[in-house]
């Protein structure tokens, strides 16, 4: 399908230095956690290398950005976006036999290790502390005297590298307790550090050698996959860990009686808690975003864009005191007369500290301001595929025409259900939650709303209700809920914009006929094409949708669990998701030719 150039003029924006870099032109990109690829090389974890042989893939496809979940060090919890710092990476990434020289004495261990967390599987903790205790013996071996290049390291990063080595020392002597819990005189960062400094000297050091490695390995990565035409882009976190290093060092650049999160809304009625604290801008403008342009300047090192998630909320932020829950929040600032020129300021010292190209997470509640700025500054926001539609008046999903052209399209994210799991389970539905809560807010009886709107027999999974298929007119709503009509309009919107979402998605995608139950690659295939169609300057999608197109993807009630994090819920299901094929056997799929050749026809290759 021919295309018209609507890139120029991002040439012309106040991003114009980063578009020129790597050039305004229509990429597709896959997006997987680092944690989540293998080969036969790696232990227990994707590593730093497998980016490589995944660029490799890329080209096979003709897929152009490799789309990152953050790289920071998360400790021991695991949560990408909980970090303990917005610098360092996470040491389970590093892979010892890149390493080199130093580690040879040690590849009967490093032999054992792949014996016992075979690829395919997820180790998080058991093979991170297992690495570790190697790294330890290797540095310890031929890196624990003075090294010119670790030693340059040291010095040129230490204003993070410090606070972040004696925070990790410090949390290691307290068994891993918060550091709001430490004694007194480690709690203070000014006299913490001094003592870690004089009674762990070493073992901080060995911290910043991790660091050093990550960053040798990284940068190494992000040269090699360049070589084959394929850009990284990173996520950096747009909040860090209430107990991170950042934190803990400078305690003053948050509000520590406040936890970060989302309004309602219809995809988690509760809001949403995530705990890690807001920012003080007033006083890290003061500062001069000292911080903040230091992140990026590091960052820079290994990725070629970057994501911003929750970029909204660089314009407001909703806060939560610490003992409500998600919903009893407020947006900070409180005047939303303030929100644009808030955001505008954030982006403008991001601009002029890196020469990475921003992409915005602006999901949610949005307010109107992000897509006025995002379009000013030509940075691609994102536009999800079942969420894309036209307006209240018909809710039609989007022709890829009027995608826009600054953005990103996906048919999901690590957030969501993928592809085949989506429509198998939700596409035509509502969830149960935000039916209850609509019915509280109404003085409705949820057993008898549920009993005459939606059909028991099709609604049991994973909270997820169906309408009744005789309900087609929603002027019928008014009488079944037994409210005038003007009292029920936000049912009748629900009502529209899903009872026959199903029906609309498929003649959306260009299939004939009546829409199939269950997500075929004939449907997976349609909607990618109808994703790599839009006037979107990338696609990205996740690297289980691409997967969906062959025999290697899993079906039925397994595709819901096929998924990396389901927000607002703790437990081993999340941040856990391992492909159910090597690099290797990637290689081979009968699918990169279908991909390879989409791309091609759509000018993405």
């Amino acid at each position: 399908m021919p295309h018209s150039d609507p890139y120029r003029a991002f040439l012309r924006s106040a991003s114009a230095a980063q578009w020129k870099r790597i050039k305004p032109r229509r990429r597709a990109a896959v997006a997987t956690p680092l944690f989540s690829i293998h080969s036969k090389r790696s232990v227990g974890v994707g590593e730093i290398p497998d980016l490589v042989a995944l660029a490799d893939w890329c080209r096979a496809c003709g897929i152009g950005i490799i789309q990152l979940l953050p790289l920071n060090d998360v400790g021991f919890t695991f949560t990408p976006y909980d970090a303990e710092s917005a610098f360092a990476l996470e040491p389970m990434y590093l892979s010892i036999e890149a390493i080199g020289p130093a580690a040879k004495p040690f590849a009967k261990e490093l032999e054992r290790l792949r014996l016992q967390f075979p690829r395919g599987g997820a180790f998080h903790r058991p093979v991170k502390q297992a690495k570790l205790d190697i790294l330890r013996k290797i540095y310890h071996a031929g890196f624990s005297g003075r090294h010119p290049r670790f030693e340059r390291f040291r010095k040129a990063h230490s204003a993070w590298l410090e606070p972040y080595t004696a925070f990790k020392v410090l949390k290691e002597r307290f068994g891993g307790a918060a550091w709001e819990a430490w004694p007194d005189e480690y709690r203070d960062a000014r006299t913490g550090f001094v003592r870690a400094a004089e009674e762990e000297a070493d073992r901080m050091r060995f911290h910043a050698w991790l660091q050093w490695q990550l960053c040798e390995q990284m940068s190494a990565a992000r040269e090699a996959c360049a070589s084959r035409g394929v850009l990284l882009m990173g996520d950096l976190p747009f909040l860090v860990s209430r107990d991170s290093a950042d934190v803990w060092a400078s305690p003053l650049l948050f509000k520590l009686d406040l936890a970060a999160g989302a309004p309602p809304d219809l995809c988690f009625a509760k809001g949403q808690k995530w705990g890690m604290p807001p920012y003080a801008w007033e006083r890290i403008a003061a500062d001069g975003y000292r911080m903040l342009g230091a992140k990026l300047r590091y960052a820079e090192r290994f990725y070629d864009l970057f994501r911003i998630d929750h970029f909204v909320g660089f314009f407001r932020l909703w806060s939560i005191p610490l003992g409500e829950e998600g919903d009893r929040g407020f947006f900070e600032p409180a005047d939303e007369r303030t929100w644009e020129e808030h955001g505008r300021r954030i982006l403008d010292v991001i601009l002029a500290n890196t020469g990475m190209l921003p992409c915005a997470e602006d999901l949610g509640t949005v307010p109107e301001c992000s897509y006025k700025v995002l379009s000013e500054y030509a940075l691609p926001g994102m536009d999800v595929q079942r969420w894309t539609k036209t307006g209240w008046d018909h809710f039609d999903f989007k022709a890829p025409g009027e995608y826009r052209a600054n953005s990103i399209a996906t048919a999901s994210t690590h957030d969501v259900t993928p592809l085949a799991a989506w429509w198998e389970f939700e596409a035509g539905t509502v969830d149960e939650v935000a039916v209850r809560r609509r019915c509280a807010d109404h003085g409705l009886s949820f057993p008898a709303v549920s009993a005459r709107l939606f059909d028991p027999a099709r609604s049991a999974a994973h909270g997820r209700l169906r309408w009744r298929n005789q309900l087609r007119d929603f002027r019928a709503l008014p009488a079944l809920l037994e409210r005038p009509e003007h009292e029920v309009g936000d049912w009748i919107d629900l009502f529209r914009s899903t009872f026959d979402e199903r029906e609309k998605f498929w003649r959306y995608a260009g299939l004939a006929g009546e829409p199939e139950r269950t997500a075929s690659p004939r449907l997976i295939a349609a909607a990618l094409g109808a994703l790599a169609e839009t006037r979107s300057v990338f696609t990205s999608q996740l690297l289980q949708d691409l997967l969906a197109l062959g025999p290697v993807a899993p079906s039925g009630e397994a595709l819901w669990d096929f998924r990396i994090n389901f927000p607002g819920t703790t437990g081993p299901k999340n941040w856990a998701l391992v492909m159910p094929v090597g690099l290797e056997e990637m290689m081979e799929l009968p699918l990169n030719r279908t991909l390879l050749e989409l791309h091609r026809r759509t000018g993405r290759a």
